[in-house]
């Protein structure tokens, strides 16, 4: 089955910039033919109800099915239908529009997304239900890209308690300690606080950081599970020290000297952001929350007919020589993706800027981080593992080496 990249590829290849007409996956239409979007129930133009089904990762139209609390496609004309039911939690303060299919009598109450649930916030606390719902919003993205991209999506809670991934949304108590947002052994631990727009942004602001987002948080300890998924114990561990460090050092101690001491001076120069410059597992995780940004962002752009073909850059493209494996098959696919997302962020720089707002992608690409992206693409894609292949090319192998022995830090290209 192909996945959501191998589909963007080939919609870039051709779509970029001669067509210009939406796509799929994340421009959705009513069957009165009006746009509607992913966390949509029902259409404010006709009231059709909506929902979202994983299988086809699209917003269907609905309408009411032969049995109670049933639903089915608005064009489906099979007999019989494939019938649905909606999320348990879709009357609950998160408000889920996902759809289960019905296709036995113990089909699952909970989508695919709420089963990952371990723990929600109280549900007689009306500040964090408010606080959940925004929580689910950005979780259901995360995870319908996550299934889009074919990568592994289980619950730890009933499907896969050995190697499956759950959530704990937690508040702090009163009188501490503070709950801390993170990952261990496919626990995804996030404060709820982070739903606050205000207390995030103060955060953000004390930390010196960028961007700080729910869904970027979604994204970078997710990346924490699918390294433990699909790179530790894999043949993939090796390159990975190779291009990120060895991640056994300690890990403690390297946290302790990132806010004591902050990070190295060069680091804009070496990785993604300041944080992923504190230890290799941090790098990965910072890295990864990358390419999902870069994946989902370009896809919707496609899928609503956004192309360059009127935009004039005066923007350096990047080549194959930055490239971890210049000679792999799907390098000049993902070199149109990465030029691709280098326009896209210009232009969308420069829209924030005339709204006075900060820009939209506030980072810079290294050298060292299209090395490190390419090689997070391959993992994703299922790529044969290194170990399978024959070496790198030695200066391919020069250029990705750890931060410890980087090569002299060469000048960064803005998108």
């Amino acid at each position: 089955m192909p996945t959501r990249f191998d589909t963007l590829s080939a919609r870039l290849s051709s779509a970029w910039k001669p067509v210009k007409q939406p796509t799929a996956p994340r421009a959705y239409r009513c069957q009165c033919n009006r746009p509607v979007f992913f966390r949509n129930s029902q259409c404010l133009a006709c009231k059709t109800a909506l929902g979202y089904e994983t299988d086809r990762a699209k917003l269907l139209p609905l309408k009411p099915g032969p049995t109670e609390d049933t639903w089915q496609r608005w064009d489906d004309t099979s007999d019989p239908p494939r019938l649905y039911r909606r999320c348990d939690n879709f009357d609950s303060a998160s408000g889920c529009n996902w759809l289960v299919p019905v296709e036995a009598d113990d089909a699952p109450a909970l989508c695919t997304a709420c089963r990952l649930n371990r723990t929600i916030p109280d549900a007689g606390n009306a500040e964090h239900q408010a606080l959940w719902r925004r929580i689910e919003t950005a979780k259901r993205r995360l995870v319908s890209q996550l299934l889009a991209l074919n990568l592994p999506v289980k619950s730890r809670v009933g499907e896969d308690p050995e190697r499956g991934l759950c959530f704990d949304f937690l508040a702090s108590p009163p009188d501490g300690p503070r709950v801390m947002t993170g990952h261990a052994d496919g626990v995804i631990t996030l404060n709820i606080e982070e739903a606050d727009d205000a207390t995030r942004e103060r955060i953000r602001a004390a930390m010196r950081e960028p961007y700080r987002t729910l869904l970027g948080h979604f994204r970078h300890e997710v990346g924490h599970y699918y390294w433990d998924r699909l790179v530790r114990d894999t043949g993939w561990l090796a390159s990975f020290r190779e291009l990120f460090g060895d991640e056994q050092q300690d890990y403690a101690a390297a946290l302790k000297a990132n806010y004591e001491q902050g990070p190295p001076a060069d680091w804009p120069q070496r990785f993604v952001s300041a944080y992923a410059s504190m230890h290799p597992w941090e790098d990965w995780a910072e890295t990864w929350a990358h390419y999902l940004h870069m994946v989902d962002t370009v896809d919707t752009a496609l899928s609503f007919g956004i192309d360059a073909d009127e935009v004039e850059l005066d923007v350096e493209p990047w080549r194959t020589d930055a490239l971890w494996r210049p000679d792999d098959p799907g390098a000049k696919s993902f070199l149109d993706f990465l030029n691709a997302w280098l326009e896209l962020t210009a232009v969308l720089n420069e829209m924030s800027r005339s709204m006075g707002q900060h820009d939209f992608y506030p980072f810079v690409l290294p050298r060292v981080a299209v090395a490190k992206l390419q090689f997070i693409h391959l993992v994703v894609s299922g790529a044969p593992a290194p170990a399978l292949l024959e070496p790198p090319p030695a200066e391919t192998a020069a250029a990705a080496a750890p931060p410890a022995a980087a090569p002299p830090a060469e000048p960064a290209t803005a998108p």
